[in-house]
């Protein structure tokens, strides 16, 4: 059995900007020194960044799963807060190892794929669920893994409340089947992003990211609890 507790919001003065990367690392930091995994729920994708750098501190590089619409791997400068770019940062910074790193239900191109192993959503509803399901697993293998999911990874037609939405991407029941089938993966911490409630319809967005999120504490717990793998 888990043993769960909402640690609430990180604090952060709205006035320095520059300095909230920092405070959200420090945050995370804290709640992982009581060994205590992490499932964060935010807005903003870009706030992955400063929470890999913690998850690293302590595990050392880790494999991205990463669910989206848009790769997030755009060139950047240093020092800019951008939810386009911040996986690009996380390879230059060595925090992540692509080439053991998985993309899902990418709808956007980008000249410059980093390493990582991609997984368009064309791909996906032409070979099906199953499949993705097994190439997951073949890369991730048992590499501590960080999950995060962007919920613009779902088609605007079961997720409209997010602020970038791309047409022709995976269904609610998709995604759910395929986290339900990586039961054993070797999750280390969980990130669910960019729900946006004013943009939403009959809470339907809101009501798939809750569940989602309840399926990432099932993750963990099959593997950390019951002692689970591949």
């Amino acid at each position: 059995m888990l043993q769960i507790a909402d640690y609430g919001d990180c604090s952060f003065d709205q006035g320095r900007p520059e300095e909230v990367p920092n405070q959200i690392q420090a945050h995370i930091e804290t709640i992982l020194n009581t060994d205590t995994a992490v499932l964060s729920l935010g807005g903003d994708h870009f706030l992955t960044l400063p929470i890999l750098r913690a998850h690293v501190k302590k595990y050392g590089p880790v494999s991205l799963l990463h669910f989206d619409a848009h790769t997030d791997t755009w060139e950047d400068e240093a020092g800019r807060i951008d939810h386009g770019t911040m996986f690009f940062h996380a390879v230059k910074e060595g925090l992540v190892i692509p080439e053991e790193s998985v993309q899902v239900g990418i709808r956007t191109t980008n000249d410059e794929p980093l390493g990582f192993n991609i997984f368009h959503a064309d791909w996906i509803h032409k070979h099906g669920v199953e499949k993705l399901i097994d190439n997951i697993k073949n890369i991730l293998e048992d590499h501590k893994t960080y999950l995060t999911f962007d919920i613009d990874c779902v088609d605007p037609a079961f997720a409209p409340g997010t602020g970038t939405p791309v047409c022709g991407g995976l269904s609610s029941a998709q995604v759910l089947q395929i986290l339900r089938g990586l039961r054993g993966m070797n999750l280390i911490g969980m990130y669910l992003v960019e729900v946006s409630p004013p943009y939403d319809h009959a809470e339907i967005t809101s009501l798939l990211a809750a569940s989602i999120a309840y399926d990432f504490i099932a993750l963990y717990a099959a593997r950390h609890k019951l002692g689970e793998k591949f």
